[in-house]
């Protein structure tokens, strides 16, 4: 037997410094799930190996913080994509031609914001062969 949904009450509207207090946790509410995700971690663990080679990088400040962008950006639209994976499933649990489409094109967002990553990073590592 499947255990009941757990139930939230809705947050109170909040205003001023407590507003952006409960904000800010929200968002790391909000990264600890993404965090449970595979392709998540897979990609922050990437990031993290591209922040030690980023350092040490022979490239001019501008390029590296044109590769930190597009590093942090896989990140941006992978939290997107899990988000909105995660709207497509409670909206739709049985399968659905139009649910995959959604995660498709969710996915496709992610591929190309790697390719771009993967484009960058090669022009700054292919002058040092």
């Amino acid at each position: 037997m499947k255990p009941a949904a757990k139930t939230y009450r809705r947050p109170r509207n909040r205003s001023g410094p407590a507003r952006l207090w409960f904000s800010f946790l929200y968002s790391l509410s909000g990264l600890r799930f993404a965090l449970a995700e595979t392709a998540f971690q897979l990609e922050l663990a990437g990031y993290g190996v591209l922040l030690v080679v980023l350092y040490f990088l022979p490239v001019s400040l501008v390029f590296k913080c044109v590769l930190l962008f597009a590093n942090t950006l896989v990140l941006i639209i992978e939290l997107a994509n899990t988000g909105l994976e995660t709207i497509v499933d409670m909206i739709s649990p049985q399968y659905d031609l139009n649910a995959k489409k959604v995660k498709d094109i969710g996915s496709a967002a992610v591929f190309v914001s790697l390719m771009l990553a993967l484009a960058l990073w090669g022009s700054a590592v292919a002058p040092l062969f």
